[in-house]
């Protein structure tokens, strides 16, 4: 478990499914820049809790739950990608909980989180287009190093990925 002034950051239990579905996996504005697919229907939530759970199991990965709730309203992690670089696995809040300043909380978390395991370098990405994402992490210090160009396997669409890095004091 991860804590924030605001946020818990821990595994997932089942019983988070619906406040999941509602918060954050119903929502396309939540999925936009994600490599994940909304869930259509909500008796779908329960498996992809489930699966959630398992995924969780083998990553450094959290469902993010709202202090002044206990509700889940988003994930984060982070993976290992080298001896001294850890890199977040993704970030991400439901669109109630957006502008908040929980998105500050989460990375700089995360970054500590990582700094304890080890890490002397930091690594975020974010797609060109994601304005938000990409004001968070340039005004946390991160400095682009790459861009490249994907595809989004859910539609074809290409986009430009960004790569940003900071030393770890």
């Amino acid at each position: 478990m991860l804590e924030t002034k605001d946020l818990i950051l821990d595994k997932a239990k089942q019983e988070d499914w619906r406040a999941m579905y509602r918060n954050v996996w119903s929502h396309p504005e939540s999925a936009k820049y994600m490599m994940w697919s909304v869930t259509q229907r909500e008796e779908d939530a329960p498996d992809r809790m489930r699966r959630t759970i398992e995924f969780q199991k083998s990553h450094d990965t959290y469902l993010v739950y709202c202090k002044t709730n206990g509700e889940a309203i988003g994930f984060a992690g982070v993976e290992q990608t080298s001896p001294t670089v850890w890199e977040e696995a993704g970030i991400c809040l439901g669109p109630d909980y957006v502008r908040r300043g929980f998105g500050r909380q989460i990375l700089q978390c995360l970054m500590e989180h990582a700094k304890e395991l080890g890490a002397k370098e930091f690594v975020c990405c974010a797609r060109e287009q994601n304005t938000a994402s990409r004001g968070l992490i340039t005004s946390m210090g991160f400095e682009q190093f790459k861009a490249e160009t994907r595809v989004d396997e859910r539609d074809g669409s290409s986009y430009i990925y960004l790569r940003y890095r900071r030393t770890l004091s």
